[in-house]
Parts: C-alpha cells; structure tokens; sequence
C-alpha cells in the first residue's frame, strides 16, 4: 500500500480537538509513515492544541452563526466562500486519500468540497443529537461514526456505525490514586469533588461553586476547581481556602479522574465519553447555550439509564444542594452510578473508528 495522507478537520473547543488527534495518533500507529494534515478555524484553539500534538495544521476564515444579529453574522457567506475556496487549494496540494471531519466551524467545509471531489469522508459525531453541518454532510459521507443509539432519523442508516467517542488514550489505562492523590497535594482522609466546566470554563458552574463553596466545604470534602482561563483572575483568589484547588486548565487528566470521587460537569460529547470510561459519580449541569440544546441531550441519554444525575440550570438553586448532599453521604448510590456510567463506556472507540477508515482506504 501507498504511504497513505489524511486531512482531519475539527475544532473551536477541546471536544472536537481531543477526538481529532485520538483519530490521527491511532492511524500513525497503524500507518507510520502516513502523512497528516488539520484544517481548523483561525484564531482558535486548535491552531495551538494541534502543533502541540506533534501535527501541521492549517486555519480557515470561518466562524459559526451566532444567534443574534452581529457583524460575524453578516460576514458568513463572505467566510464561507473563502474557507470553500481555501479548502479546495489545501485539498487539491495535498491529495489526501481519506478526509475526517469531528465538527467545528471549519469541518463542514472541508468535508463539503472532498465530497465534490469524490474523495472518500468519514464524520464523527460525537452528540446524541447532531448539528445541522453534519447533517447536511451525512448525504454524501462514506461513514458516519456515531457515539449515541437512535440516529437514524438524522443519518442514512446503512453509514451509521455505533463506535462511541475516542477519548485520550491515557484514560483507557486507569492510574492509581494514591499517585494522584500525592500529584495533587490531597488529603486521603477526604473525598474529593472535581469540578470541570470544559475547555473553556463553564460561567454558570464558576457562579455555582462559589456562591456554594462554603455549603460545599462543610461536606468535609476537598475540591479541585477547573474554572477555564477565561474565568481563572476571578476565582483563583479561593485558592487561599483550606482544600480548594482552583486552576484554568487540567493537564493530567487521568490523575485528576483517578482523585476523583464525585464529578460536577458539563455534558458536551468528550466530557461524558471520558466519565464513562473513568466511571465516577457524576452530576451533569448542561450548558443551555449550544445548538439544538444537546448538551442536555446527551447528559439526559446518561441519566436515563441511571448512570448520572442531571441538573438544569434553570434548576440548580432550587435543587443542588440537596441533590449534592444526598451523593456525597450515599456511597451506595456512589456505586450505583458509578457501575451504571460504565456500562456505557466504549473504550475502543478510537479503534473502531480508525478500522472504518483503513476500509476505505483499501477500497
């Protein structure tokens, strides 16, 4: 076989990025001498995150709609025609024999103009309930790898392949907590609440932690805070509190899972397939502000096997301190959600995925 190429195009938040290298990192292990390229959207976060990950990648003009009038809104066809346009000339220089899209802005068109050139995609979709991008694609796409039963009234059923999400290979093999424990200063004697608001940092979650923090503290429990780096110059002052660890960003996040006793999420698709693999007890808090409201979503197809809690927003000063007590002082209910989340866990999603696309190449 030919050295193979792949362009992977994903981004805007960590839920598309972490997928997206997951995907390339398995296919460099199957292919070592294959060649890769990304395509993001300038001016986000994967045009650090990827290089990071060891991969060239290059940056489109292109954002999404936002849901009031703005200037960005009146911009977007003008985006659009450039990124077509660009998409072409990236993909026309570097013949890929596979195109891979995980979502974000730049993905759909990528995606869009290697199917008018007949070159074999495959989309990952990560949500149980897919953005209009992927499902304007999905026509046209060899594959589509979906996380989520029930997607067939959104996808032709005969491309579907239930493969779950890939999530970062170090959370397959679970660390010790007694290294994470020390890693992170803990005190063994106490459980430990991780709060994680996603890539970004989650506002609503920050405002709920501290208007809670001393209800939280009285639980007799240690917290690790990741607010985001949007949020960090105005919360990081709780780290002079006894037992409170606020910090913008989580490197080690098989150690943060594995000194974890209770989680407190959002509910995007990364999230969730990560927390069924570690399998912790977990309240999810759904970011109300996405497309389709799918972060509700996908935390609701979780709750409704008994596998986490849900919250709304809307619900939280109402409800979350009873709900929250209730979990920390129940260790059988900690058990039960903990067995039931990872019931649903797809450890070798990444490996499916990748199989889906050699097939393609081999055709």
């Amino acid at each position: 076989m030919k050295k193979p190429r792949f362009i992977i195009s994903g981004g805007g938040t960590g839920g598309h990025i972490y997928p997206a290298v997951a995907i390339a990192n398995e296919l460099k292990s199957r292919f070592p001498e294959a060649e890769f390229l990304f395509v993001g959207a300038k001016d986000k976060m994967e045009m650090q995150k990827v290089p990071q990950a060891g991969y060239a990648i290059k940056g489109l003009w292109i954002s999404g709609i936002q849901r009031k009038l703005t200037l960005d809104n009146a911009m977007f066809p003008f985006k659009l025609l450039s990124s077509m346009w660009n998409s072409f000339r990236i993909i026309k220089s570097f013949k890929p024999d596979v195109v891979i899209g995980t979502g974000g802005f730049a993905s759909g068109a990528v995606l869009k103009v290697a199917s008018m050139l007949n070159i074999p995609t495959v989309i990952q979709e990560q949500n149980s309930y897919p953005g209009i991008t992927n499902k304007l694609l999905a026509k046209k796409a060899n594959k589509i790898c979906v996380a989520y039963e029930n997607l067939e009234r959104f996808f032709p059923k005969d491309k579907m392949i239930l493969t779950g999400n890939p999530v970062r290979q170090d959370l397959i093999n679970e660390a010790s907590k007694s290294e994470a424990i020390a890693y992170f200063k803990l005190d063994a004697n106490k459980k430990t609440l991780l709060v994680l608001g996603g890539s970004l940092g989650a506002r609503r979650i920050n405002q709920l932690i501290e208007k809670e923090l001393d209800f939280l503290l009285s639980q007799n429990i240690q917290i690790i805070w990741q607010c985001g780096k949007l949020y960090l110059n105005d919360y990081s002052k709780y780290n002079e509190k006894e037992n409170v660890q606020v910090v913008a960003f989580i490197d080690r996040m098989d150690l943060v899972y594995a000194a974890a006793d209770v989680v407190i999420s959002r509910s995007g698709a990364s999230s969730v397939s990560e927390l069924c693999i570690v399998g912790k007890p977990t309240i999810f808090i759904p970011s109300p502000n996405v497309a389709e409201d799918h972060q509700t979503k996908n935390a609701k197809a979780i709750s409704d096997k008994n596998g986490a809690i849900l919250i709304k927003e809307s619900e939280l000063d109402a409800q979350f301190e009873t709900v929250f007590s209730d979990l920390i002082s129940n260790e059988n209910k900690q058990a039960e959600l903990s067995q039931n989340i990872k019931k649903l866990a797809k450890p070798n999603a990444t490996k499916d995925i990748v199989e889906e696309i050699v097939k393609l190449i081999k055709n």
